[in-house]
C-alpha cells in the first residue's frame, strides 16, 4: 500500500476504517492471535491493541510498504512481516482471527480461491475471517475512477458467499454500507491524493456525514463487509 502522503497510524478514525474496527467482535480479539493481511501503515494494529489482543501480525508485499507501520508502532504484541495473501508466511492453524480490509480486489484476477485456501490453512477451527471490499453496485462501480482506469474490482454479496462456501467457511454476517457522502469522500480522496499529492479537500467537513452512512443500521451501496467462520 503506497503511503504517498506519509500518513501515520492514528486512533481516531472515520468512515470505512472506523467501521472496520467496530465490525470485528471483541471476542475475536481479546487474548487472540490475529493476522491482518494488507496492513498498510498499521491503522488497524494500532486501534486493536487496546482490545487486549495476544498478538497481531500485519503483512504487506514489500518491506517499503511496511516502513511507516514499523516506524510508528512499537509494541511487543505487534509484528510486521513481508508476505502476500496468496502465500501467507505462517504455519497451519496458528491464528484465531484473520482480517483482510480492501485486499481481495487487489490480488491477481481469478486468484480469490487461492486466497481463501491460504486463509483457511492458517486459521484455527472455528476461527473468524473478516473481509471488506468495494461492493458491486451501479454507483460504487461506475463512479469509481479506478474501475475505469485499472479495472479495480467490485464484488457482489453472492460471489463473496460462494468463495466462502466453496472453501468450507460459514458466512455469519454480511453488511453493505456507505452511501453518496462516502462516494463523494472517495472521489475527493482520488483527486487530492493522486493528482495534487495532498490530503483530501473536504474530508473534515463531511466526516460526520460519512460516519453516519457506515453505521450498522444504515444500508448503502459502497462497501461490503463479511464475517466468515472456519468450519
Amino acid at each position: 500500500m503506497k503511503n504517498i502522503l506519509n500518513e501515520r497510524p492514528k486512533i481516531k478514525l472515520t468512515g470505512r476504517l472506523k467501521f472496520s474496527v467496530g465490525f470485528v467482535k471483541d471476542k475475536d480479539l481479546k487474548n487472540k492471535n490475529v493476522l491482518d493481511i494488507g496492513c498498510g501503515f498499521g491503522w488497524f494494529e494500532l486501534c486493536v491493541l487496546k482490545k487486549g489482543i495476544k498478538q497481531i501480525a500485519g503483512i504487506e508485499i514489500t518491506i517499503d510498504d511496511l516502513k511507516t507501520a514499523k516506524e510508528n508502532i512499537k509494541d511487543e504484541r505487534v509484528i510486521f512481516q513481508v508476505g502476500g495473501a496468496l502465500k501467507l508466511p505462517f504455519k497451519d492453524n496458528y491464528f484465531d482471527t484473520v482480517t483482510a480490509w480492501e485486499v481481495i480486489e487487489h490480488i491477481p484476477k481469478n486468484t480469490e480461491e487461492k486466497m481463501f485456501k491460504e486463509v483457511k490453512r492458517v486459521l484455527k477451527k472455528k476461527g473468524a475471517f473478516y473481509l471488506s471490499t468495494p461492493y458491486n453496485s451501479f454507483w460504487s462501480k461506475y463512479l469509481d475512477p479506478a474501475w475505469w482506469f485499472i479495472g479495480h474490482r467490485h464484488y457482489s454479496k453472492e460471489r463473496l458467499i460462494n468463495f466462502g462456501e466453496r472453501n468450507n467457511f460459514k458466512v455469519l454476517e454480511t453488511i453493505i454500507n456507505g452511501g453518496f457522502w462516502s462516494l463523494i469522500d472517495l472521489l475527493d480522496m482520488y483527486i487530492a491524493k493522486w493528482i495534487f499529492r495532498r490530503k483530501p479537500f473536504i474530508e473534515k467537513s463531511i466526516n460526520r456525514k460519512v460516519d453516519n452512512e457506515y453505521k450498522i443500521e444504515k444500508k448503502g451501496f459502497m462497501g461490503i463487509f463479511v464475517k466468515y467462520e472456519n468450519n
